[in-house]
C-alpha cells in the first residue's frame, strides 16, 4: 500500500520501521523540525527522521500544516492511499485529513475514549489503571475522537514505568497497524464510533509536575515515580539539594510527618507519606548517576528525622 507516514518520537519510529519491513511503499515521511537538545543545545533529528535518512525515504519537515497550501499540494501530488500518524505532534487540519483516499489513521497509546491527548501512557500509570493498550483510529477534526478501527489491550504491570510501558505499546502499535493494512489491501476498515462516556484527557507532561507532594499517599507517589521515568522524573529536596527518585517500594503502616525520614542506613531510606511510607530504592543527585539507596547514602548521608520537601 502507498503510505504517507507522520510521526516524530521513538514510539512512531517503531511503527514506521514495521511498515517499511512489511513492504509498504512509504511515499513520504513527515516529522517535526529538528529540536535543540543536550548540553550544547544543537539541533537533533527525531528518531523518525533518523530512520528515514538511514533508509533513503523521502522526508518533509514542515513547521505547521495549518493554512499551508504548499504542504497540501505536495501531499495531494503523491496520491497515497492512506496516511498513518503516530505521535506526530502537529495538528492536521481537515484539508490534510481529507487528502488520502482512505483518510488518516492514528496509532494512539490508550484504550479510547480513555486518555485522549498527549500523554496517555504516563496518565494511565498515574491513575492506577490496570489495563491500557493501543487504538487505531480514523482521524477526524476532533482531538482523538474518530472512529475506532482496531483495539489491542495490555495490562499495566505493578512495576511498569513510563519507559517500559511505552516500549511495549510501541511494539503493539507497530504490529496493529501492519495487521490492519494487511487485512484488506483495498482499505475496507469498518469503524466503530467512540462513546463519550468515560472519555478523559491526558494532558501533556510538564516539568512543573515533577515535585513530590509527600502529603499524598505512598501509593500515589510510587505511581508518580514510575510514571515520570524517564521524563520529567519525580523530584524532592533534601536540604538545598534537589534529588530525583527513580524507584521506591510501598511500606505500609509507616508513621511520621509527610516527608520525614524515619530510617536511613545500609538497608535504605524510608520516608513517611500522607498515608503509609516509601522505601526509596534508586536516587540521583544533580549531574550524578542513578544509584541504589545504600550507595547513594554512603556519599550523601541523610539523618533520621530529616524532612524532605
Amino acid at each position: 500500500m502507498k503510505i504517507v507516514f507522520a510521526g516524530t518520537p521513538q514510539f512512531a519510529a517503531s511503527a514506521l520501521e514495521a511498515l517499511f519491513e512489511a513492504g509498504h511503499e512509504i511515499a513520504l515521511v513527515l516529522t517535526q523540525p529538528d529540536r535543540p537538545s543536550g548540553r550544547g543545545m544543537k539541533p537533533v533529528p527525531s528518531p523518525v527522521k533518523q530512520f528515514a535518512l538511514q533508509h533513503d525515504l523521502p522526508l518533509f519537515q514542515p513547521k505547521t500544516l495549518k493554512n499551508d497550501p504548499e504542504s497540501a499540494r505536495i501531499l495531494a501530488s503523491l496520491e497515497a492511499k492512506v496516511m498513518v500518524v503516530a505521535a506526530y505532534g502537529l495538528i492536521l487540519p481537515e484539508s490534510i485529513l481529507n487528502i488520502p483516499r482512505l483518510g488518516c489513521i492514528n496509532i494512539h497509546a490508550s484504550l479510547l475514549p480513555r486518555w485522549r491527548g498527549a500523554a496517555p501512557i504516563q496518565r494511565a500509570i498515574l491513575c492506577g489503571d490496570e489495563m491500557t493498550g493501543i487504538t487505531l483510529m480514523q482521524m477526524d477534526a476532533g482531538l482523538d475522537t474518530g472512529d475506532i478501527l482496531a483495539i489491542e489491550a495490555t495490562p499495566v504491570f505493578p512495576d511498569d514505568t513510563g519507559q517500559t510501558l511505552h516500549d511495549r505499546l510501541a511494539k503493539i502499535g507497530a504490529e496493529c497497524i501492519v495487521g490492519l493494512l494487511s487485512h484488506d489491501p483495498e482499505g475496507r476498515f469498518p469503524g466503530k464510533p467512540q462513546e463519550e462516556r468515560g472519555a478523559c484527557y491526558a494532558e501533556k507532561l510538564s516539568k512543573s509536575e515533577s515535585a513530590i507532594d509527600w502529603k499524598k499517599s505512598a501509593v500515589e507517589i510510587e505511581r508518580m515515580i514510575r510514571a515520570f521515568d524517564p521524563f520529567p522524573g519525580a523530584a524532592c529536596f533534601i536540604g538545598d539539594t534537589q534529588i530525583k527518585i527513580w524507584g521506591a517500594r510501598i511500606v505500609e503502616g509507616v508513621k511520621g510527618l509527610p516527608g520525614e525520614v524515619v530510617s536511613a542506613g545500609k538497608e535504605g531510606m524510608i520516608v513517611a507519606c500522607g498515608k503509609d511510607g516509601l522505601d526509596l530504592l534508586v536516587l540521583q543527585k544533580p549531574g550524578g548517576k542513578r544509584l541504589q539507596a545504600a550507595q547513594f547514602l554512603s556519599g550523601f548521608p541523610v539523618s533520621k528525622g530529616s524532612l524532605l520537601s
